[in-house]
């Protein structure tokens, strides 16, 4: 069986989390192998560099926070992604590199274009395979926020303003005008069975 990578991407509060775990039991339904995984984290360098990359304590700059993805995402590629789809398997990532494009690029950088070519380029450079279906989970962001806010204590990014959101969602809405033939836009309101379906025609599994 033919491996393949989904990606799932959205801002706070979006239901990634609910609708990821849906998707996977479906999958191992019908007999597929699953391997779910994160960003950033996923292998065990990348899980210690999440942990600083979330601290709320770290002081980091923007560019600070573009490299420390990439070299996350590359262990996070090499030692899990590419080999569990070599084998044959399906792997599920909350979120990848559209996740920098929106969060960086667009929620600390304003989509200045000199900061989405820094970000392209490595992606170009040490990005070997990109989702075959990424699903953007699209809710408005305050809704969102009101959820994400029910849980426990914010990260470094979660503790950001209500404006740096709206520019993430701006870069997700960016990125899905760039790439739509892979990006598919799931309305995230309604009911868990309702969201499932509409993830289901994106992957053509209903």
């Amino acid at each position: 069986m033919q491996g393949k990578f989904i990606s799932f991407e959205g801002t706070e509060g979006v239901g990634k989390t609910t609708a990821i775990e849906a998707l996977i039991t479906r999958l191992v339904d019908r007999g597929i192998q699953v391997v779910r995984t994160r960003e950033p984290g996923g292998s065990e360098l990348a899980e210690q560099l999440r942990q600083l990359f979330l601290n709320p304590n770290a002081n980091m700059n923007a560019d600070t926070e573009i490299l420390l993805m990439f070299a996350a995402r590359s262990d996070h590629l090499h030692q899990v992604i590419l080999p569990a789809i070599k084998s044959g398997k399906w792997v599920v990532s909350d979120r990848f590199f559209d996740s920098t494009v929106a969060y960086q690029g667009f929620g600390r950088y304003h989509g200045k274009q000199a900061a989405l070519a820094k970000i392209e380029l490595l992606i170009e450079q040490f990005v070997p395979i990109y989702p075959d279906v990424t699903l953007w989970l699209d809710l408005d962001v305050v809704t969102g926020m009101q959820r994400a806010a029910k849980r426990s204590a914010a990260d470094r990014l979660e503790a950001n303003d209500i404006a740096f959101f709206e520019r993430v969602y701006q870069g997700l809405a960016y990125q899905h005008s760039q790439h739509p033939n892979r990006i598919h836009r799931i309305d995230a309101n309604g009911t868990v069975a309702e969201v499932a379906a509409r993830i289901d025609t994106a992957l053509g599994l209903d």
